[in-house]
């Protein structure tokens, strides 16, 4: 990919893991490129980022969560506070290290925390965070284009936190027309949550009615 360009091979073009393209840099206008595109960076080697577009896209339209009942307990109880970006670095920071048991260590490296912050900085970017009394205990964050929002990571450090600050941030999303989350990667977490899977072809429709 060209350094002065933020344009993209075709997504059907990707690998059958999703690595489609490898670029130099995390640029603002590359990232909001990429979303648009239906492709996200994921992994850095030696100054090298990779940029994906799976096929099935994991998502979660918000209309379809599913909140078990023992979440439901956990928000009558009131047992966490939520509040959307007010420490959006310390959310970044924490997910970056959060132990993940599939793999050896974190793919948040400098420079994807920089680069976020800066789309943060743009009002592009987003954070969800789960306190317990003054404690951070869990968050999320990700991008916010039209009414899609592009999940990036989250992290938990108390019981329930990261599927409690999820559920609050799917609610809020919703309420400000958000149509579409994007999951990137199927997991059981997200599963349990309501998310399923769909075509990239049909993923990439959405995108172009709705992230503009």
């Amino acid at each position: 990919m060209f350094p002065d360009r933020f344009d993209f091979p075709n997504p059907k073009e990707a690998e059958p893991d999703g690595l489609l393209a490898v670029s130099t840099d995390l640029h603002e206008q590359r990232l909001i490129a990429g979303y648009k595109a239906g492709i996200f960076p994921w992994l850095e080697e030696e100054g090298h980022f990779l940029w994906y577009s799976p096929d099935p896209r994991m998502v979660l339209f918000p209309d379809e969560l599913k909140i078990h009942k023992s979440m439901r307990a956990v928000f009558n109880q009131h047992r966490f506070r939520f509040t959307i970006n007010t420490c959006f670095g310390d959310v970044v920071r924490s997910c970056a290290q959060t132990p993940r048991s599939e793999q050896s260590g974190t793919w948040i490296s400098l420079a994807f925390q920089e680069a976020y912050t800066a789309l943060h900085r743009q009002g592009l970017a987003h954070s969800a965070e789960v306190w317990q009394g003054e404690q951070l205990v869990g968050g999320l964050y990700g991008v916010l284009l039209g009414r899609v929002f592009f999940g990036e990571s989250m992290f938990s450090a108390a019981p329930n936190a990261s599927k409690a600050g999820f559920i609050f941030m799917v609610r809020h999303l919703a309420s400000k027309g958000v149509q579409l989350i994007d999951c990137q990667q199927e997991t059981g977490h997200l599963k349990s949550l309501g998310a399923r899977t769909i075509p990239r072809t049909a993923f990439l429709e959405h995108l172009s009615a709705l992230a503009q």
